[in-house]
């Protein structure tokens, strides 16, 4: 993209910073619901009433990144799901300019988890809701572990003080804005899933690898194949059953 390209990108979208907060989604909600157009950044010191997918709490205490992003009309519905797989590539590679250059890798896991050295140091949460006036809410919650982590969750965790990063939540954010300016460009409204899918396998991990999916009613164990041009997760069970997940937590057999 060109220097004048990336300008224009950033110049659309805003940005407002704030203390204490219960929620950044609910924060840029509530915007939207008083008729914000979008594009809006929010971020914020502390959340009170932070939370992760499927109702998880999301630890937040200041020294970490709290951000979200409100977008209206992102794309037609069905061109929709792609967009977690662009926040991922966009996520990644804020990470990844931020860190010192012996650390381990920063990649990806399915769908839009991003990691270092297997452990998990950035959560995604995503919420949509239809206005009044016909139009559609989306909202990318986004919490980077900089200095805190949870001292508990279901999965490994890490922070990036523990990989030798240690930057402010206002200089990750600079670069945070940057990037996934560039990249909800490269999606363009979900017409640019191609470039965005074959972006998101460079930095992703797993694939190939034995992995078990734990649904709502069940859990399903094979080798993660890759992903779907709609950004499905493809499950190889074996003798030729190839199953795609829409959604699910992911487990690698060799480290979780």
């Amino acid at each position: 993209m060109s220097e004048n390209g990336e300008r224009f990108c950033l110049e659309a979208f805003r940005h407002e910073a704030l203390q204490d907060v219960g929620s950044t989604n609910t924060e840029c909600l509530e915007r939207a619901r008083a008729g914000d157009p979008g594009n809006l950044w929010i971020t914020a010191t502390r959340q009170t009433s932070g939370r992760g997918r499927r109702g998880r709490v999301w630890t937040s205490e200041p020294g970490n990144l709290y951000a979200s992003l409100l977008l209206i009309n992102p794309a037609p519905m069905d061109r929709i799901a792609s967009l977690p797989l662009a926040v991922a590539v966009g996520l990644q590679a804020a990470v990844s300019a931020v860190m010192p250059r012996d650390a381990e890798p920063v990649e990806v896991k399915w769908p839009n988890d991003i990691l270092i050295g297997r452990k998990k140091t950035c959560g995604i949460l995503i919420e949509g809701e239809g206005l009044p006036d016909g139009r559609h809410a989306l909202v990318i919650g986004i919490g980077i572990n900089i200095r805190h982590k949870p001292d508990t969750a279901p999965y490994a965790v890490t922070r990036l003080e523990e990989h030798g990063c240690f930057i402010t939540a206002d200089e990750l954010f600079a670069h945070l804005f940057r990037e996934m300016a560039v990249v909800i460009k490269i999606w363009d409204e979900g017409r640019g899933i191609s470039d965005i899918t074959r972006r998101w396998l460079d930095v992703a991990c797993g694939v190939g690898e034995k992995i078990t999916v734990n649904l709502p009613d069940r859990s399903l164990t094979g080798r993660f194949d890759g992903i779907a041009a709609d950004g499905l997760l493809m499950l190889n069970l074996g003798g030729g059953q190839i199953v795609p997940i829409a959604a699910g937590d992911v487990f690698f057999e060799r480290t979780e």
